[in-house]
């Protein structure tokens, strides 16, 4: 009687191991979505926890086990930079890392028209990258204009020229922050209120001015100082409000890209897929689990994308992104994960009261973006991404070969 107990006993957890074996997923149904700076790096120094996830997130072959995006909201830098930036941790593809700018490949229409470009680094390049023809920095506009820039007495002409320039500007691309925020904050007004024609007389008729597109939101973000320092947003909330003061209207913008808007998601589940279509992994990729330091970017934004998806499946909507890549049925899911490595301080406050993100030292998202308690609630917070990988793959019952 004892060895049947013992025997069935055996039979019992056998099957119970086989059953558990039968539950694990081998082929991914989900993907990451990683922030850069805060997650992986400080500034251009690597966070510990970073080399221990990308060992458990490739085989030995170096290839990826589950899609993964690399979605930053850098703008002022080629992809390629950022591609090298983390071959101290892993060879990452090229086409694996988002920026913020990265969808303006789609936005056609403005690509063969003149256009002023804000921010620092490769400008030109960056935007002849992304499909644009004629793009004009503010240093050029600044020369052909020597005239306009003149709150550096330093910098101002010792003869008074003025050079003819015969192009009209069309539109405005701000990809990041500038270096000299007041020559930019003047030229770009300049253009804005002359609808193209910096120099000629500001007409505030001119309303709606010409389209400006923008890039990387983030009022704030993490180096290897202490505290966070001033991001793209920083210079954004400066425009916006210099030229409110001006025209007494708000300054519009055709698009905004970057985390939170919901476009950028869009782009990177893009990418998810056509990576997963490219590694012919069948399986319908469901959940994106978007990992992040920032509450006001990170966090919102997938949580935001995440209503709109399931708004869409209430809705039987099939809107997406027009891509070369046929995409099976859309994710159901975005989930946010929220690390302590970055500009996330686990100390902090959110308010409870909306009525108090009117109060910029509390809301730190942009201007366009109302704020809700509930869009900054990450699903989960864990320690570094090493945990969160720990922590996807736990939920996923991810066991890959």
């Amino acid at each position: 009687q004892s060895l049947s107990n013992v025997l069935s006993l055996g039979i019992t957890n056998v099957l119970f191991l086989f059953n558990s074996f039968l539950q694990l997923n081998i082929l991914p149904s989900f993907g990451f979505l990683f922030d850069i700076d805060g997650v992986l790096v400080r500034g251009k120094t690597p966070i510990p926890a970073a080399k221990t996830a990308f060992q458990k997130l490739v085989n030995s072959q170096g290839q990826f086990l589950v899609p993964v995006v690399f979605v930053t909201n850098a703008g002022n830098c080629l992809r390629q930079k950022k591609a090298d930036q983390l071959s101290h941790l892993l060879g990452v593809p090229v086409k694996q890392v988002m920026m913020s700018h990265s969808p303006l490949r789609m936005f056609k229409r403005y690509h063969e028209k003149c256009v002023l470009v804000s921010g620092q680094g490769p400008l030109l390049d960056i935007a002849r990258d992304l499909g644009f023809c004629q793009p004009i920095t503010i240093e050029t506009l600044r020369e052909k204009h020597p005239l306009l820039d003149v709150v550096d007495h330093d910098r101002r002409p010792n003869v008074l020229v003025s050079i003819y320039f015969c192009f009209k500007i069309l539109s405005v691309v701000l990809f990041g922050e500038p270096v000299r925020w007041e020559t930019n904050l003047q030229l770009i007004i300049d253009v804005l209120l002359t609808s193209g024609y910096p120099g000629n007389p500001y007409h505030r008729e001119n309303y709606p001015h010409i389209p400006v597109l923008a890039c990387n939101m983030d009022l704030m973000w993490v180096a290897e100082a202490q505290s966070p320092r001033f991001g793209h947003g920083t210079f954004m909330v400066c425009l916006e409000n210099i030229y409110k003061k001006i025209t007494g209207k708000d300054l519009k913008y055709e698009v905004l890209m970057g985390k939170p808007s919901k476009l950028t998601y869009q782009y990177a589940e893009y990418l998810i897929r056509a990576q997963a279509a490219e590694r012919q992994w069948k399986q319908p990729i469901q959940t994106l689990y978007a990992v992040g330091d920032n509450l006001m970017t990170d966090v919102y934004g997938a949580n935001l994308y995440n209503r709109y998806l399931e708004e869409n499946s209430r809705k039987g909507s099939k809107s997406r992104i027009q891509a070369k890549v046929a995409a099976s049925a859309a994710a159901a899911h975005c989930r946010s994960v929220l690390v302590c490595t970055g500009v996330y301080n686990p100390h902090a406050e959110v308010p409870l009261d909306t009525r108090e993100s009117i109060t910029e030292t509390v809301f730190h998202g942009h201007r366009d973006f109302r704020f809700d308690p509930g869009l900054v609630e990450p699903d989960h917070i864990v320690p570094d991404v090493d945990a969160a990988v720990d922590l996807v793959f736990q939920l996923e019952n991810f066991a890959p070969n």
